[in-house]
């Protein structure tokens, strides 16, 4: 059991969402490059209290990676990102493009890994064509889609006519929530996602 989380655009809420998986799986959080501190590990340390895999790279500048390492003159080296064994919930940085360094792509990693991917979506204004070109993109390239989960407010003629011709799965859509901390995001996790759809 262990999932890529990507997203259709940074900040759209995926940290968030590993969390909430991670709690409700049991399974322990891997962020291999983070660019920009305090990191995103905290954060579901925080929301999830699940075991934190220690990240490959960690990153000073809130960038794209290749962009954070070249200023702090690192090279990432791609190849040697190896998702850890067990049950785990693996987050990407930002989309599905983001570069890593100037030859390779995250979708490029995720490909190689080919471990089932989990879209996450917004559902504001912009999403369709966001959501329909990620999904391509990680068909084309041969990575096992599990589904897409939502976050934000409900729009369910945008969610419709993505699940439709995405021909995906719709896992579910993870609410706005005010105040956010553990049991209020276990709550409201365990009632929008089926553990089962996870299995």
């Amino acid at each position: 059991m262990r999932f890529v989380v990507s997203g259709t655009d940074t900040n759209i809420g995926k940290t968030v969402f590993c969390a909430g998986l991670c709690g409700m799986l049991g399974a322990r959080y891997w962020k291999p490059v983070q660019a920009g501190l305090p990191g995103d590990s905290a954060v579901v340390k925080e929301l999830a209290g699940v075991e934190i895999a220690p990240e490959a790279y960690t990153l000073q500048l809130p960038a794209s990676p290749h962009q954070a390492a070249a200023e702090e003159e690192i090279a990432i080296e791609p190849d040697t990102l190896n998702p850890p064994e067990g049950p785990l919930v693996i987050e990407g940085a930002g989309g599905l493009m983001v570069p890593l360094t100037p030859q390779t792509l995250f979708i490029d990693v995720f490909a190689r890994w080919k471990l089932p991917l989990i879209l996450c979506a917004r559902t504001k204004l912009g999403t369709i064509n966001h959501s329909l070109l990620s999904i391509e993109a990680v068909r084309r390239r041969g990575i096992p889609l599990h589904g897409v989960a939502f976050i934000g407010e409900a729009n369910d003629q945008s969610e419709k006519i993505i699940v439709e011709m995405g021909k995906v799965k719709r896992l579910g859509r993870l609410p706005i929530i005010e105040p956010l901390t553990r049991a209020t995001l276990a709550g409201a996790f365990g009632k929008a996602f089926n553990r089962a759809d996870f299995a």
